[in-house]
């Protein structure tokens, strides 16, 4: 199957497989996407950086791959994983989706899991 990405990038949606919350949207160029398959641990290409991460270098909030399914136009993913730590978004919560947006403004919608600061301070 070939996938189509556009200008070098595919979306790539990781839902818990477990209980099927949506934990973040990141992109995927074919270097990323074959190290996910590669490794079993979901990378992005991160484009503000220019580069490669695996989800979960720095926290050891690392997301293990269980399956990888592609949309019906092939230009899409849909990453179900299983989250080796206790949040995935680093904001410190369980999933990027933390926020819901109200007639009234913003609820979060979940207790933060970790401390930011904590988890991505440089270390040195």
């Amino acid at each position: 199957m070939e996938l189509k990405f556009q200008d070098g990038l595919i979306p790539a949606i990781v839902q818990d497989e477990r209980s099927g919350k949506v934990l973040m949207l990141g992109y995927m160029n074919d270097a990323a996407y074959q190290k996910t398959l590669d490794t079993g641990y979901v990378t992005f290409f991160s484009r503000s950086r220019q580069k490669l991460w695996t989800k979960g270098e720095q926290s050891g909030h690392k997301l293990v791959v269980r399956a990888v399914l592609v949309d019906c136009d092939q230009d899409a993913l849909l990453i179900k994983a299983e989250l080796s730590g206790v949040g995935c978004c680093h904001e410190g919560y369980e999933t990027c989706f933390y926020r819901k947006l109200t007639p009234r403004g913003v609820e979060i919608t979940e207790p933060r899991q970790f401390d930011p600061e904590e988890v991505y301070k440089t270390k040195g």
